[in-house]
């Protein structure tokens, strides 16, 4: 969420920045919220010193011995005047808040100007696709060939973009993410939390999921509750009302968890294979940092994030999200994108990103230099280190052997155990 005052100070800005999100934004009713907010808030203040001056005078005439009926009858009267204008406030307030929840983050000046993804600038390139003396198969085809996806069941069981994976693909899937969180808490230094997969409305609004994408969520029938679209949810909202020490900064977690996205605005997309699922498993990447910090936090996340690509062995490449590919909470956001050859492309597989204040404000999470100091909003960063199924459809397409089997990943082996995937 973004500030206030800010809003109010720079509305061309703002306007501005989500013109180049390819959004638009009138901010008339905001204005004349914020200046009748303004005038409230100015004519309270105004009420309360005059009945602290009939309280005082009621003082002295009690002391003088005198009547001060008349003055306590002005006092009530001013202490329901307040309450009637508290009450506006309330309402005022309220209705400030909606309109800047739906208000995206400012994004970089360093960020591309862009319409979509194909204005995406690509940083960096690691690795080199493999060449095939063969023609690399998809990897539904495969892992159907090996007995170790399931899509058909997945479809009877759950419906369209369900799976089940079975025997030595359920251990790869499972292989896979405890090779990320091992990397990550022995190498990399974060802590590591198994989240609620279940969390509250007031979590989804932190971390800027609610209120603008309800459609994409599942919501439960019974109460304010959701199933998580990403451990980001859940491990941002640990912290939801707390202030921090500056000393703690950065706090680095991460957290395996199943994700659930209705993917209400993807019909058509991806239709087959495991790229967009309706269920998926992800380890997260969290950071908590001071403002000065969050830059260089970013680029080492994304670095932590990269190297479980580099181990595994997966050609990829790093772009720059521009304006109108840029995620609503994002002030930045690098993706990395893992090569499928049967596909001849690369496909995200992460997405890694600084809010700056943006979650902090929503979630209220601050941090105090010392203890005199005023608290302040820390950043807020994240990135998927990274999504499983995604590295296992890689695994699979990139690794895959003429006879139909897949050679496993070294580093995975001794999680696996066995060096190559084949027919049971």
């Amino acid at each position: 969420m973004l500030d206030m005052k800010f809003v109010r100070d720079n509305p061309e800005l703002v306007i501005e920045a989500v013109k180049k999100r390819n959004g638009s934004l009138d901010l008339t009713e905001f204005l004349a919220l914020d200046k009748e907010r303004r005038e409230i808030v100015q004519s309270v203040e105004q009420l309360k010193k005059q009945r602290n001056d009939a309280s005082q005078e009621i003082g002295k005439l009690k002391k003088a011995g005198q009547n001060a009926d008349a003055q306590q009858a002005a006092v009530r009267a001013l202490g329901e005047d307040i309450a009637k204008q508290d009450a506006q406030l309330t309402e005022v307030e309220g209705k400030l808040k909606a309109i800047l929840l739906t208000i995206p983050n400012i994004p970089a000046e360093d960020v591309p100007v862009g319409k979509d993804d194909s204005c995406n600038p690509v940083i960096r390139t690691i690795g080199e696709p493999r060449k095939f003396d063969f023609t690399p198969k998809p990897h539904w085809e495969i892992g159907e060939n090996l007995g170790i996806l399931d899509f058909e069941r997945g479809v009877k069981v759950s419906g369209a973009r369900y799976v089940f994976y079975k025997g030595l693909g359920s251990r790869l899937e499972r292989s896979v993410i405890e090779f990320f969180l091992d990397l990550h808490t022995q190498k990399h230094g974060y802590t590591e939390f198994f989240p609620p997969f279940i969390v509250n409305g007031a979590s989804m609004q932190g971390t800027g999921q609610l209120p603008k994408f309800a459609e994409d969520m599942y919501k439960l029938e019974n109460g304010d509750m959701y199933l998580i679209p990403t451990a980001e949810v859940p491990v941002t909202n640990l912290h939801r009302d707390d202030v921090l020490k500056a000393e703690e900064l950065p706090l680095k977690y991460t957290a395996y968890s199943a994700c659930f996205r209705a993917e209400a605005g993807a019909a058509g997309k991806d239709t087959r294979g495991l790229i967009r699922m309706h269920q998926f498993n992800k380890v997260e990447l969290v950071k908590f940092t001071k403002p000065e910090d969050s830059w260089a936090e970013l680029d080492k996340l994304t670095a932590d994030a990269e190297e479980v690509l580099q181990v595994l062995g997966l050609p990829y490449h790093v772009v720059r999200l521009c304006t109108g590919d840029l995620g609503f909470s994002s002030a930045t956001t690098y993706d990395l994108e893992v090569w499928l050859p049967a596909a001849n492309c690369y496909r995200e597989i992460s997405s890694c990103s600084n809010f700056l204040d943006f979650q902090a404000r929503r979630a209220n999470i601050r941090f105090k230099r010392d203890a005199k100091a005023k608290p302040e909003f820390v950043h807020t960063l994240n990135g998927s280190g990274v999504a499983v199924g995604r590295t296992v459809a890689a695994i699979l397409e990139n690794y895959q052997n003429a006879d139909g089997s897949v050679t496993v990943p070294e580093t995975l082996r001794k999680y696996m155990g066995v060096d190559v995937i084949t027919k049971a």
